[in-house]
């Protein structure tokens, strides 16, 4: 199988080179047993135009000349400073768009890792289909290309011939992915192995966080979560939200979700999740004090809403994320 991995000023170099190198290792455990007699892969880093790249953080890569003529496209991730995507940040890759989609029009599959989606989205690949990238950027991509149905949980989204996968770390789950389709469960999980990779993750859910807010942020959007932040711990009340910004709750509502595409409750649910997230990871109460701590009262409701956007429990949580602290030894 050729696998040529674009590289192009900015790209991150880890996850180009962490697919690289697990594919290589695929390569090197193949060929050690006697169930394969050739190289499953031929991996190659290609780049359109210059054979000297300059990666985020100044790391340089060498790259032969980008062709079609390969059966598997990868475009890792680009270093945006601000934590934030423009559409001029995406101009900038003309090139390499325009390759993407040539490959794909010639028929060649094509994945992303992280913030490679954008590029995929700007050559046209994710009209209408499912696709994720890093959590933190899937509000910028729904926004910027409203024709996606992103899936900002997704680990990982396979639709048309377009994969593509979330954040920074992902690009282990897409290489080993690929060992899998090629040569089988047991090289893959061989692979894993050696490499020591946590087992098939399904979701980004359980690492998601509140973004960093930015001070110039003054969207009406914005102002209403800060509202609801600062009372998380006191019950949702529509009708007094809305008198606090001197509008109907009609009007709230339909404004609130042409900005962001959700409602203020939903938020407001994220960012508790959020806090006890923090207190499952830093503190030894309770999961029923910390049910209290984020203003609600029935620890069962609050599970059910913990599970349903984490896609843990909050005690497989805690276990899973908590810290050298004291943990919680009460209410698991």
């Amino acid at each position: 199988m050729r696998v040529a991995i674009l590289v192009f000023d900015r790209c991150l170099s880890m996850e180009a080179c962490t697919i690289s190198d697990l594919l290589l290792m695929a390569n090197r455990v193949a060929l050690a047993g006697s169930s394969h007699a050739e190289a499953p892969f031929r991996v190659e880093m290609v780049s359109v135009g210059r054979r000297r790249i300059t990666a985020a953080g100044g790391v340089e890569l060498k790259a032969s000349p980008a062709t079609p003529e390969i059966d598997l496209l990868i475009v890792p991730g680009v270093d945006f400073a601000r934590l934030e995507v423009r559409q001029g940040d995406i101009a900038v890759f003309d090139q390499e768009i325009r390759f993407i989609r040539r490959c794909f029009a010639a028929g060649v599959p094509v994945a992303s890792v992280c913030a490679g989606a954008f590029l995929l989205a700007e050559a046209g690949l994710l009209h209408g289909r499912r696709a994720t990238t890093a959590w933190l950027f899937a509000p910028q991509l729904a926004r910027l290309y409203p024709d996606v149905r992103v899936d900002s949980e997704a680990l990982m989204v396979e639709d048309g011939g377009v994969t593509t996968v979330g954040a920074f770390s992902a690009a282990a789950d897409l290489a080993v992915h690929l060992v899998r389709r090629r040569g089988g469960a047991p090289l893959a999980q061989r692979v894993a192995g050696l490499a020591l990779l946590a087992p098939s993750r399904e979701s980004q859910a359980p690492y998601v966080e509140a973004p960093p807010v930015r001070e110039r942020e003054v969207r009406f959007s914005a102002r209403v979560e800060q509202w609801l932040i600062h009372r998380y711990d006191e019950p949702y009340d529509l009708p007094r939200l809305a008198a606090a910004f001197h509008c109907s709750t009609r009007t709230l509502l339909r404004r609130f979700n042409r900005e962001v595409g959700t409602t203020p409750l939903a938020c407001l649910q994220r960012h508790r999740v959020e806090v006890a997230k923090g207190l499952l990871r830093s503190s030894s109460l309770t999961v029923a004090e910390i049910t209290e701590r984020v203003g609600y009262r029935d620890v069962a409701t609050f599970c059910a809403l913990f599970g349903r956007l984490v896609r843990l429990s909050p005690a497989a949580y805690r276990r899973q994320f908590a810290g050298d602290g004291p943990g919680d030894t009460r209410g698991r």
